[in-house]
């Protein structure tokens, strides 16, 4: 070709066991690239159930034959479901360039079937044959000369025997997936294409790959991955916006994923199209802010970074998915203090007030509100915004989707027991008496023991009480305004 390079092609063969020397030039080949059952690199590698990695005609042959090989580890692999190596699969080309090397080529079914089938032959010959990633006998010539051996034979090379795994528990395995060496991958220089059509296609790929399988959405993770999403989270294109989210939702469901996904500075695109996206990219969004925040290590950045806003906003979607997912999100945030003072600030109690007397998403609201009600200061606006009253109303209709409904309405009324005198005062006049001890009758024991607490403060006396102008408490501006943020 002109250029002093040569490049190198590999055949396999099937021979005896005479050997001859391999051109010294001949570089070792990592014994992951391997298929343990043909012994040759791996053009098209599949995971299966098990998280062994083989080429996926083999798993084929091995099924149409009703063979399962033993390994070297002692383990059969489970061929029950495969998923595409993507990652393993650009990693052996991208070796094969860096050393010259043509890649390799899919090994068709008939083949496959054949070396299955001596394989099973072995095996009714030899009960404790195993498979090992050591390839069946291996020529490398140049395309500028050709080696002949004497003999006629290839020396097979001896490597050590690891299956392929790609699972939370072997970080070993995760080694191939280093960003530096997946440089050329397909999929992401798809997504980082002028074309749209190439990033649609890319996207719609992912999003299909990381649906179902955990090991599929823990190796894509990376932060070449997330740079190259973070790009066309924010697209005009409404097809790449909701890909890009759902491809990005799916990876965020992995526990091991949502820390590394925050710190990818993937979230305030996240935040904007929930701000302002496409319809669908919002359902997505908000999945997205629900997902992370489920993290303790997430919770107090997710609002440092503006999401609690937009999340309240979305309280009143149209759309019932955004609504519940922002409710969720709201749930886990408001689990931190720091969020709870930006909620009240934004008004978010008068918001969820609102929503729990309009019967609208009762359950979820409920439970932010315990929330807030655990803090002064969001007792504080809950009591100045009606919430005693809201909540015994709430109680005496009992029209709760369920008993664990009542017992979070009770929940948010005992936090605002903590409010001393005012919240008595409160009480007494909504009526929470007699309310409470028709839900003591007829609730379940841990709803009953929340009334019981509920009402052994408000039926505690103090010397006071008997002197205390309960209308002019309540009415007393100075009393209120002492309480405000």
């Amino acid at each position: 070709m002109g250029t002093g390079k040569q490049r190198w092609k590999i055949y396999f063969h099937k021979s005896p066991s005479a050997l001859f020397l391999l051109k010294k030039q001949c570089p070792s080949i990592p014994n992951e690239f391997l298929c343990p059952i043909s012994g040759a690199l791996m053009a098209d590698p599949v995971i299966v159930s098990s998280g062994h990695t083989f080429e996926r005609n083999c798993v084929h042959a091995c099924v149409s034959l009703s063979f399962k090989p033993k390994l070297a580890d002692g383990s059969s692999p489970d061929f029950s479901t495969i998923i595409p190596n993507l990652a393993l699969k650009f990693t052996i080309i991208n070796w094969c360039r860096t050393h010259l090397i043509d890649p390799p080529k899919p090994i068709d079914f008939y083949s496959a079937e054949k070396i299955v089938s001596t394989l099973i032959h072995h095996n009714s010959a030899d009960d404790g044959t195993e498979l090992t990633r050591t390839p069946s006998q291996v020529s490398i010539t140049s395309s500028e000369e050709s080696v002949t051996p004497r003999n006629g034979f290839l020396t097979p090379l001896t490597l050590k025997t690891r299956p392929t795994c790609y699972s939370s528990s072997s970080s070993s395995d995760m080694e191939i997936l280093n960003s530096s060496s997946l440089e050329d991958e397909e999929l992401i220089m798809k997504l980082r294409s002028c074309e749209v059509s190439e990033q649609e296609e890319a996207l719609t790929s992912l999003r299909k790959l990381t649906r179902t399988k955990e090991e599929t959405r823990l190796y894509l993770c990376t932060p070449r991955l997330l740079s190259a999403l973070k790009s066309l989270i924010t697209s005009r294109y409404s097809s790449l916006q909701v890909n890009a989210v759902a491809v990005l939702v799916n990876l965020s469901l992995e526990k091991q994923n949502k820390v590394k996904i925050l710190r990818s500075g993937i979230v305030p695109p996240v935040i904007d199209v929930l701000r302002g996206g496409f319809p669908e990219g919002q359902d997505h969004a908000a999945g997205v802010l629900f997902s992370l925040s489920l993290d303790d290590q997430n919770k107090t950045a997710i609002g440092v970074l503006g999401a609690l806003p937009p999340l309240l906003h979305a309280l009143r979607s149209d759309s019932e998915r955004t609504r519940h997912d922002s409710a969720l999100a709201l749930y886990h945030l408001s689990l931190v203090q720091s969020n709870r003072v930006k909620m009240i600030k934004l008004g978010a109690i008068q918001i969820l007030l609102g929503m729990m007397k309009s019967g609208h998403m009762t359950s979820r609201v409920l439970l932010t509100l315990c929330n807030l009600a655990a803090s002064v200061e969001g007792r504080t606006a809950m009591l100045d915004s009606g919430g005693v009253d809201c909540l015994v109303s709430k109680l005496s209709q009992d029209e709760f989707e369920s008993e664990s409904t009542r017992e979070s309405c009770l929940a948010a009324l005992y936090g605002l027991s903590y409010g001393g005198l005012r919240f008595k005062g409160l009480a007494k006049e909504a009526g929470a008496e007699e309310v409470l001890r028709k839900v003591e009758a007829m609730g379940n024991e841990r709803a009953r023991e929340k009334v019981t607490r509920i009402l052994e403060v408000l039926r505690a006396k103090d010397s006071e009480d008997e002197e205390i102008d309960w209308e002019e408490l309540l009415n007393s501006e100075d009393t209120v305004s002492a309480h405000r943020i």
